[in-house]
């Protein structure tokens, strides 16, 4: 009786190795699937091929209380919000065979899933031209047949163009002009969304006419401006004193496919509308609204950044560098990114592209770096959800200001949602008091728009012969008032946001309805 349980009981653990295998048969070992659809929705597997002797166990994960598992974006949110509970695993999608023993179709053609061939051309252009759509269905910056090419610096030239094998290098030393030892260590503060009067006072304390640069100019930032809730005249003030404006879209729209899925005339609506709004209500006339972040970091493939080349957007700074011992420097993506594609749902792009990429290096969060747990690294500050205490903000800061200052001197990405300042009483004077340190301690050390980081690796001069670099003396210290004391307060609708009125604050005369993404002038509809 013994034998014949043992023997029952190895056949059932065969029958489940047989079924573990089938579930994971060319599933990606990151994707999470369900078992079942019965139950609340909050645990998925995931194929774990790291069992013993090779052997494929299921891991399993369960979402907190009150959350469920959204299959699309592989990660836990509010019940309400994910949609796909009736449903085991993320669709299948059909690949293209790039990868045959003999070849197979003719010079200049691929196969498709099916076996029909079409030409190379053909693949990862937003059209599906295989009759099962596999064509479009492998486009990622490592597997698009018609990617980029890696990094050649022999054809890859400054002003225009920037790269290097693995993107730590910095510009001028690779042909002995300049040495680490006198670069500048340049670092970008980068705060997100609405310039209201709340944040403004956050921003005053920060910088002002007292806190110089070691070139006698004053510190400077950028601001990627949403649209909704903007006043607009504390946008014009900020750029009168020299501060960069970059967009950060017109909706904020929280859908993520929104934008890693966006089409090309999404992004154009989003990005160009935004500049569009902020150049008219802002009254800035210079052209220096040229650099782009997604919101949420969510990058928008070839189809954000062909948008940005027709649209003459200078640089994006959405991309998220991986935490690494030396950091990136600023690229441009004519040829293959230089790192791994990194973040939520990331959808980099993967063709050459003549734009920059001011990449956000992640930051260190740990309490101790000498000795800790390997934590994960962050990319925005106010992501850094360990972060509780003015003393472990003041470590953040001065740790990572370490890592590129030690190294390659890499410029620090410092990158706010204006909010978490808010929200964290006191962090603010924490900044303030790092920003003093830094600049009384060193001085080589610069706090510059990422436009300014652009201009200096295009022409890369020496710290010693900084104070008379002529890009970084423009609007070198603003004195004088604001435009406007008193801005027009405008109360206005539109037809695109029913039944809401918005207040746009302008030194300009008001529009006759609230600028929205169909209508961004405000002068009303075309249709």
């Amino acid at each position: 009786v013994f034998a014949v349980s043992v023997s029952a009981q190895r056949d059932d653990e065969l029958a489940y190795a047989d079924k573990v295998e089938d579930l994971c048969q060319g599933r990606p070992p990151n994707e999470y699937f369900r078992l079942t659809t019965e139950g609340d929705c909050r645990d998925v597997v995931r194929c774990d091929r790291a069992g013993i002797a090779g052997t494929i166990r299921l891991a399993s994960v369960k979402c907190p209380s009150g959350l469920a598992f959204d299959l699309e974006r592989q990660t836990c949110d509010w019940k309400a919000k994910v949609d796909n509970c009736d449903r085991l695993s993320k669709p299948r999608r059909v690949k293209p065979n790039f990868n045959t023993d003999e070849p197979v179709c003719p010079d200049g053609n691929l196969q498709c899933g099916n076996g029909e061939c079409i030409s190379q051309a053909f693949f990862c252009d937003q059209k599906p031209d295989c009759a099962d759509g596999s064509d479009e269905n492998a486009c990622s910056v490592d597997e698009d047949p018609n990617k980029a090419d890696v990094c050649n610096p022999s054809e890859c030239l400054l002003p225009d163009c920037f790269c290097s094998a693995d993107g730590t290098t910095a510009p001028g030393v690779e042909g002995g002009k300049l040495e680490i030892s006198n670069l500048p260590m340049m670092i970008t503060f980068t705060f997100n969304g609405a310039v209201n009067d709340e944040n403004v006072r956050v921003y005053d304390k920060l910088f002002h006419g007292e806190r110089l640069n070691p070139n006698g100019c004053t510190a400077k930032a950028t601001y990627f401006v949403s649209h909704k809730y903007s006043n607009y005249s504390a946008v014009q003030e900020l750029h009168r004193k020299g501060h960069e404006i970059g967009v950060f879209s017109i909706t904020n729209d929280e859908d993520p496919k929104y934008w890693t899925e966006g089409s090309y005339d999404n992004w154009l609506a989003e990005m160009a509308g935004d500049r569009l709004i902020i150049e008219r209500f802002a009254n800035i006339t210079d052209g220096t609204v040229v650099g782009v972040r997604a919101p949420y970091l969510l990058v928008g493939g070839n189809e954000q950044f062909n948008m940005m080349t027709d649209q003459f957007f200078a640089y994006d700074s959405s991309i998220s560098a991986p935490l690494s011992s030396v950091p990136i420097w600023p690229y441009t993506l004519h040829y293959r990114m230089p790192h791994k594609c990194h973040g939520n749902a990331q959808n980099c792009p993967s063709r050459s592209h003549p734009i920059w990429e001011m990449p956000i290096n992640e930051l260190d969060r740990r309490d101790d770096p000498e000795f800790d747990e390997n934590l994960t690294g962050c990319h925005l500050v106010s992501s850094c959800s360990n972060i509780y205490h003015k003393d472990q903000f003041r470590q953040l800061l001065q740790h990572n200001f370490d890592r590129h200052y030690g190294t390659n001197k890499a410029p620090l990405s410092l990158s706010f949602d204006p909010s978490w300042l808010l929200a964290n009483t006191g962090f603010n004077d924490v900044i303030d008091d790092w920003m003093t340190h830094v600049l009384s301690t060193y001085t080589d050390v610069y706090f510059v728009t990422e436009l300014q980081v652009i201009q200096w690796m295009q022409n890369p001069t020496s710290t010693a012969a900084l104070r008379d670099f002529g890009e970084w003396k423009e609007n070198c210290a603003v004195q004088g008032q604001p435009h406007c004391r008193l801005p027009n307060a405008c109360p206005l609708e539109t037809r695109e946001l029913p039944g809401e009125t918005h207040r746009l604050h302008t030194c300009l005369d008001c529009p006759k309805n609230y600028p929205w993404i169909q209508d961004p002038t405000g002068d009303g509809f075309s249709f």
